[in-house]
């Protein structure tokens, strides 16, 4: 009965989300990052843990609320029977459906996050009705740290907290904010932490430590459109105030 129900309420979530998708345009493909040639672009998901710790903690506010407002019905029933049995529809409704669109929710959210990952940047999105892009560039990170509740532990996940000053570049929202000149990142519910941390950090070293000889002429001309002789020239007067700051 169970299984029934589970790939009932699947193909309702599936036309949902077709529906959905078609309004409001949601794209149905990771974010893109500029990439070099022979660059190589990961792009990854949360965990399906982070799906079934959404819907455990869905399901436990679920019960805490609809049992308090049953217990209010039935007060109400008892102490006055007409008016209980006349808000009864209005009960239900206001039990039933603001917990499928919670549901249905969850779903969306676990669907719409993308985390996009080059030598050079990071990116995160994540929304429905709001679609939200942050992009980080590793050279501007300051700090990598990995958090884990007791319920993410048992669901096998973890997030990661991505800290930069200054550089990074996204909108303002509970999963990016601006905080002065300080900008986080947050990659949510990820069963392999640790790794991705660390190759986070691998690629923040390879980028502080690249120097800035032929790489940052490259980036010149990359992030401006800026022509070779463009970028020679003012690679020449960079070489120039060099040697007068020596």
């Amino acid at each position: 009965m169970s299984q029934s129900v589970e790939k009932a309420a699947a193909k309702f979530y599936e036309g949902f989300w077709g529906v959905l998708t078609r309004w409001f345009k949601v794209p149905s493909k990771p974010p893109s990052l500029p990439v070099y040639a022979g660059e190589k672009m990961d792009s990854f998901r949360p965990a399906p843990g982070f799906l079934r710790y959404l819907k455990f903690k869905f399901w436990v506010m679920l019960i805490l609320i609809d049992t308090m407002i049953i217990v209010l019905w039935l007060g109400l029933t008892v102490a006055q029977p007409l008016t209980g049995l006349l808000l009864t529809p209005l009960v239900l409704a206001i039990a039933v459906l603001p917990d499928m669109v919670a549901y249905l929710a969850i779903h969306l959210r676990y669907d719409t996050t993308w985390y996009v990952m080059t030598e050079r940047s990071l990116r995160i999105r994540r929304g429905i009705w709001i679609i939200n892009e942050i992009t980080i560039t590793f050279e501007n990170i300051q700090n990598v740290t990995i958090r884990q509740g007791p319920l993410q532990r048992y669901f096998g996940i973890s997030n990661i907290k991505v800290h930069t000053a200054g550089g990074a570049s996204g909108e303002d929202g509970p999963h990016g904010s601006h905080t002065g000149f300080s900008h986080q990142g947050l990659l949510e519910g990820l069963a392999d932490a640790r790794t991705i941390r660390d190759l986070i950090l691998k690629r923040l070293q390879k980028s502080k430590s690249a120097g800035l000889g032929d790489e940052e002429e490259e980036q010149l001309s990359y992030a401006s459109g800026w022509t070779p002789q463009q970028v020679a020239v003012m690679t020449e007067i960079r070489d120039l105030i060099r040697k007068m700051n020596g």
